[in-house]
């Protein structure tokens, strides 16, 4: 079955706040309209900004009263597509959280994933932000689907993890810096290789983000990819192909324990 995807790459170089921010990425989705989907993807804390360390508590929202989600919620059921939401400070039970939503063509919360490895490098989201636990891992209806931020890219033993849940494509919101951006191509098609599953990573373009938003196949290769400037990319992938390539070359069958 062809999943028909479109991952969104903004440039947020003319938004002053929150709500400038949200309206440029609804415009985008309106710009999808009559298209047929199943799967439309953001970048990481896309409304407030990485870098904008002061506005996270001010622009930090709750799963189940939360504007930015209700807006989505609305263009997933009426796309009939999923959405992976990329991700937003979340506040909950006292403690802030870089949370990304994958919605269904429903617009219900199919999977919630707090990001586990906080950014420290220059940054404060480590110390603002509390860290996630658990991998996360989903059934939707043309794959199960694993979801990752950013950083966790660095860190191979999370992914294998969601290969162990029987993952085929793992979907990945990022705001990585242009300065470190072939490192971005580089994680990116080692997660999806060594996993030998698919990888749908988005990104933001603009300022000090590095764009390179990228859908790479289950053999390391790049189907589609952005540039450093704001695009949508258009890919249609088979996620099928990811257990058919495991068959026909077993890497991931012939894992062992290394003692």
């Amino acid at each position: 079955m062809k999943t028909n995807i479109r991952v969104i790459q903004p440039d947020f170089s003319g938004c002053k706040n929150m709500d400038e921010r949200r309206e440029h990425v609804y415009s985008l989705l309106e710009s999808l309209a009559g298209q047929s989907l199943d799967l439309v993807t953001l970048p990481e804390l896309w409304s407030v900004g990485f870098g904008n360390y002061d506005d996270y508590e001010d622009c930090a929202e709750r799963l189940n009263d939360s504007k930015t989600l209700d807006e989505l919620k609305r263009y997933a059921r009426e796309y009939n597509t999923y959405i992976f939401t990329g991700s937003m400070v979340e506040k909950r039970h006292g403690n802030l959280y870089n949370t990304s939503v994958l919605l269904d063509r429903r617009g219900d919360i199919a999977a919630r994933y707090r990001k586990i490895h906080l950014f420290g490098y220059e940054s404060r989201e480590s110390k603002i932000l509390t860290a996630g636990e658990e991998a996360v891992v989903v059934e939707t209806d043309f794959g199960r689907v694993g979801i990752a931020t950013c950083y966790d890219l660095r860190f191979p033993e999370q992914f294998r993890i969601m290969l162990l849940k029987d993952v085929e494509m793992f979907i990945i919101a990022a705001d990585w810096p242009a300065l470190r951006g072939e490192a971005f191509r580089l994680f990116c098609r080692a997660r999806a290789l060594e996993n030998q599953s698919f990888l749908v990573a988005t990104n933001c373009a603009g300022g000090e983000s590095a764009g390179l938003s990228c859908v790479i196949n289950p053999e390391g290769e790049v189907l589609a990819q952005a540039g450093a400037a704001q695009r949508i990319i258009p890919c249609e992938i088979d996620l099928s192909d990811a257990q058919k390539y495991r068959r026909e070359f077993p890497a991931v069958v012939d894992i062992v324990s290394v003692k």
